[in-house]
Order: C-alpha cells, then structure tokens, then sequence
C-alpha cells in the first residue's frame, strides 16, 4: 500500500478552518503565509539587464509576436475573412487593474523582460491540487469560455537565467466556478461522484531552453471568497521524470521548486464575466481589491498577466496573455495534493483535508 505524504504543520493550519474560499481552507492563514514567503526574496527587476545581453529578450518579443500573428490568422481563416494587418504598438491601453498595475503597448515594452510581469515566490498551493495529471498544452477539453493562450517564462530569482526542462503544473476553475478532480461542498455539486475523474482544466508542460511554457485554455470564472486567478507549480528539475502514459514521476510523492498564482486585470475580468456562460455563475464575484492574498502579493510584486486580445477588442475571440515567474529552482519542497489522477481514475488524499465536512471522501 503506497504511504501518503505526511502533511506539515503549516499545511494543516492551512486546511483546518472551514473558509468560503475553499472548503476547509482559510484564506487569511495563506495570505500570512504568503507575507512571510516575501520578505527577503528576489523578483526579476534585477535580471533584465542579463537577459537582454544573452539575447533571451529578443527571443521573448518574436516568440510572442508569432503567436499572437498565428492566433489571428487562425480565427481569420476560420472567419473565412481577411484579417487586417496589425501594428502591435497600436493595442489597446486602457485595461488596468485595481491595483494601478500599468500595462505598456509598445512591442519593445509589452514583450521584453523588463515589462513582463513578475509573480513572486512560494505560496501554499491550495486545497484542489491534483497530480497525475496529463503532459499537455491544450486543456480545455469540452468546457465553455473565453478561449486564453498563457506563454510562461520561468526564470531563477537568484542567476537570472531562464530555467529549462522544469515540469510546469497549472489548474484553475472552469467559467462557473468549478474545479476538476475534486467533490467538495462548495465545488458545485457535491452530489456528483464522477466529478473526481474529471481533468479539464489542469495540464502540465516542460519548459523549452528559454524556460518557456505554453497552455491552450480558457479564461478562468471565479467562486466565492478569491478573485479570479490561475495556479501554478514548477515540479523540482532534474528530479522529474516523463512517464510513459504522458504524465509525471511523483505521483505520491510530488515535489515542487514553486507554488504561485496568477491574476488578470480586473476590467478584463468584467468584460469576460459579461459574456455566456461566465453570466451564469450565480457564485458571488470577489474583485481584485478585495482578495486578501493578491493585496499581500501586490504589496512587493505584479502578480498580473499582461495581454492581447487576439481580434482587436473582442473579447470572445480569445486572449493572449504573458508571464514572468520569478522561482528558486534550487527548493525541493514537498507538496500535499487534494486527490490523485491514477490509471484507475480519481482518488481523493484523506490526508489533505482539502474538502472539509462533506468534502471529497
């Protein structure tokens, strides 16, 4: 019988309090944890300058730009239409969050180091973790939404170099609130067992040599007690491995070198909120401003997305968005998931406490 992790004392504080947030999960324990997590560490504001000079910038600005090109020649063809050409530099400027966070236009700004922004160092990786999940870019399965394309660069805090072939886990809600893989109260509805096989939404991808990764998803929706937000996990390099079956090493032991999250824009969130079947959550909408966790963030770091829309201002055509990550690649720090994706199908941890009373069993 394979022994479960044991889960650390600062993990069970974590999970004991039963939080609108997550059930069992009390947002003002990790937004602590996340103040303690900050202090003393390093962003990227101090790396610019070397990944400019090892052409890792230059790289960034055309990958990008590719993309972005692609996207639009792809809903062009779809369309049946001729798409217009586009000077980037021309992109809309007026999304800007709560926070004041400020979004620059210019090709040379929105796509080099400098203006990427960065998401800051560990966090608690939340209740609805799951591993075994699939190695793949596309994870939207048959979920409805915004369509989102996430380009991911991971650089380490401390060489300021990119760092390749590191596993990278990433899973958020669908557009009414619902996370895969998990049956708790809260996660809509916790009369339905199968929900716990299900993994749409959650995907895994390897850094290439610039320590990028890239996800095809959906703009994620939101559920009572956090603003909108998307989860990321970088698995420790070296010790991860690619099984056979398209997935990781680590099944029930997993390892991480970071936890984080990553959030939007919150007229951006607005403008995707008012679209079908976002509409349809009748879960209550925490802003931006009112997420105790991304404040504690915001105060040292910009935790946001910058971003495209890939037709013009059409927001249902799809989203181009970037990140920075600035992450010590040297930790190796165990994580506690919620559940397992075994060969057999979703398995809950009783250990993680992730779904409080009347969660996942």
């Amino acid at each position: 019988m394979v022994q479960l992790l044991k889960t650390t004392a600062s993990i069970l504080l974590g999970i004991a309090v039963l939080s609108r947030a997550h059930p069992g999960h009390d947002v003002k324990v990790e937004a602590a944890e996340r103040a303690a997590a900050l202090k003393g560490k390093r962003g990227l504001s101090g790396c610019t300058d070397n990944l400019k000079a090892r052409g890792f910038e230059a790289r960034n600005i055309a990958r990008r730009e590719l993309a972005v090109s692609k996207l639009r020649h792809k809903l062009a063809a779809k369309r049946q239409v001729q798409l217009d050409t586009r000077d980037l530099s021309s992109l809309n400027t007026s999304h800007f969050s709560s926070l004041d966070v400020d979004f620059d236009t210019d090709p040379e700004v929105i796509f080099t180091s400098n203006a990427t922004c960065i998401l800051g160092p560990d966090v608690t990786q939340g209740p609805y973790y799951i591993t075994g999940e699939y190695i793949r870019e596309n994870v939207i399965e048959d979920q409805a939404g915004v369509p989102l394309y996430l380009d991911i660069q991971i650089v380490d805090s401390s060489t300021c170099e990119p760092v390749p072939q590191s596993y990278i886990d990433i899973w958020h809600c669908n557009s009414t609130g619902v996370y895969s893989g998990v049956v708790a109260n809260g996660n809509g509805n916790s009369a339905d067992a199968t929900n716990i096989n299900n993994t749409f939404l959650r995907g895994i991808q390897q850094s290439d040599d610039d320590g990028v990764v890239k996800f095809e998803t959906l703009f994620p929706g939101h559920y009572t007690g956090r603003a909108t937000h998307i989860h990321v996990l970088s698995h420790t390099v070296n010790e991860t491995e690619r099984l056979s079956n398209d997935t990781i090493s680590g099944l029930y032991t997993a390892q991480a070198s970071h936890v984080g999250q990553i959030f939007f824009d919150q007229s951006l969130i607005s403008e995707v909120e008012n679209q079908s079947p976002y509409n349809e959550n009748t879960q209550t909408l925490t802003e931006n401003a009112d997420d105790s966790i991304l404040l504690q963030e915001a105060d040292d770091i910009d935790p946001f997305v910058q971003y495209v829309y890939v037709n013009g201002a059409d927001v249902t055509d799809g989203i181009f968005a970037w990140i920075s990550l600035a992450i010590d690649s040297s930790e190796d720090s165990s994580v506690t998931p919620a559940g397992y994706l075994t060969s057999s199908g979703g398995v809950a941890n009783p250990n993680s406490g992730a779904g409080g009373p009347g969660g996942p069993q």
